[in-house]
């Protein structure tokens, strides 16, 4: 049994919350966020055994699937993952800047997770939908090379699912540009 976190996204806050309330009558799992994002849809972060978000999710998709945006399970997420969604990521300074923009919430986390396992990448901040009109973003930092073929994995991830919107590299970021996103 592994650590997992899973996410939904609906495109309606009753949908949503519904959800959230079937997945975990479903199996052992605890609710990390459950909230509404823009423009007005809600979305769930569950973690949990692997075998335990995978029922959750899968109810879920299952039984509220006129409403679901999408949806996603990570086995053995990377350890940055919930310090960059909650803003408290320790990073240093920032040798290059990579960022990925999404049409949604939750392939931002997949591709966050996936450019952090593909290089040595620290992720500095992961936007989910707030005040962005159902758009999210990634910033991560590192060596140059690893921050071209960490954004380039997250791109290919997130065009899979056609929400990939735009991403950028800075390499040496003006010190104003640093300052700014720490």
């Amino acid at each position: 049994m592994s650590k997992a976190i899973g996410m939904v996204e609906y495109k309606t806050v009753s949908a949503g919350v519904v959800a959230a309330d079937a997945m975990v009558k479903t199996s052992d799992v605890t609710i990390i966020e459950a909230q509404t994002v823009c423009p007005g849809k809600y979305i769930v972060i569950i973690s949990g055994d692997l075998s335990a978000v995978n029922a959750a999710i899968a109810a879920s998709r299952t039984q509220y699937e006129k409403h679901l945006i999408n949806s996603f399970i990570l086995g053995n997420p990377h350890e940055s993952i919930f310090p960059a969604i909650y803003g408290t990521s320790k990073i240093e300074d920032v040798s290059a800047l990579g960022i990925v923009e999404t049409y949604d919430a939750t392939s931002i986390i997949v591709a966050a997770d996936e450019a952090a396992k593909t290089a040595i990448v620290d992720l500095i901040e992961i936007r989910i939908s707030r005040g962005m009109c159902g758009k999210s973003y990634l910033m991560l930092t590192g060596e140059v090379a690893a921050v071209e073929a960490a954004i380039e994995k997250a791109r290919a991830v997130v065009s899979a699912d056609g929400m990939y919107l735009d991403s950028s590299i800075i390499a040496h970021p003006d010190p104003q540009i640093r300052d700014a996103i720490l």
